[in-house]
């Protein structure tokens, strides 16, 4: 290994720590023109790429980093993601299955069954971190109603990340966390909030039942929505001496397939004796 190559990935590295992609891009180059065979620089590439959803070349230099490593455990979980990004679910499959997963038969796109898992929407944002069914590794169907500032829906299918970013605790069980990377399939469904008088577990079970019959969903946002700050967020949370974010809000999500459903639902809702509790709805912009 020569020395040049190694500063220049070194450069690399901290060219990518600092924001600068081009110049990371530049240096890890030159470390791979220098050392061909070495995965370190090729790797590198396969990750700037994939944080700068560049999948074909994220993809590319993945699978060099394979070639000239065949047990980069990193660069196969990354070749993995691109390759569901981009679709090419005989080559994610292959992936799935060198780390371990049975594959579970099947039409394309594959459904492992992987359970139910919580996933960041918006890493350097918001970070409201949401649940969903976990379709494999690198795919989760959102399950939870994201709030109206999101740029999520339920039911949207997202590409995640592969390295756990902090843990949620439910019923004494720990999952991690995946960063989402971004919206493979969006939902067909659009998201409409509904104002509450005030919050009574039954009127809002009631509303949770008819959304599910007629095809869609619903959620009050004030019982399952806790606001964390970034440090909680990232880790595991923990106790705040003073109240963190917004306060809980009689604000329920409901999704359906259209302005009409929604009414539907509603409608039956209220003639179902719950008319006091409604203050008024209407649909997310550009849901």
């Amino acid at each position: 290994m020569t020395a040049a190559a190694e500063r220049f990935n070194e450069e690399g590295r901290e060219c990518a720590d600092r924001g600068d992609v081009a110049g990371a891009e530049r240096a890890y180059l030159s470390a791979a023109a220098l050392e061909p065979q070495w995965a370190a620089p090729l790797y590198n590439l396969g990750l700037l790429y994939k944080y700068e959803l560049r999948w074909n070349e994220s993809l590319d230099f993945n699978r060099k980093a394979l070639a000239a490593d065949p047990d980069h455990e990193a660069a196969l979980w990354n070749r993995g993601i691109a390759a569901t990004a981009l679709g090419y679910w005989t080559e994610a499959r292959d992936c799935w299955s060198k780390c371990g997963l049975a594959d579970p038969g099947g039409a394309d796109p594959p459904d492992y069954r992987l359970g139910r898992i919580p996933v960041r929407l918006d890493p350097n944002g918001e970070g409201e971190v949401v649940w969903g069914v976990r379709l494999d590794p690198a795919r989760v169907r959102l399950t939870n109603i994201p709030l109206p500032s999101s740029e999520f829906r339920w039911g949207d299918i997202v590409l995640n990340d592969g390295a756990a970013e902090g843990h949620r605790t439910v019923n004494e069980k720990t999952y991690p966390v995946f960063n989402v990377l971004q919206r493979l399939v969006p939902s067909t469904l659009s998201t409409f909030v509904v104002e509450l008088a005030s919050v009574d577990d039954k009127s809002i079970e009631a509303l949770e039942e008819l959304a599910y019959e007629m095809g869609g969903a619903a959620e009050h946002w004030g019982s399952s929505t806790r606001i964390l700050c970034r440090d909680c967020s990232f880790g595991n949370p923990h106790e705040h001496t003073e109240p963190t974010g917004t306060p809980a809000h009689p604000h329920c999500g409901l999704v359906a397939s259209g302005a009409d459903v929604a009414q539907a639902i509603l409608d039956r809702w209220l003639n179902s004796g719950h008319i006091a509790d409604l203050v008024t709805w209407y649909e997310v912009e550009g849901s």
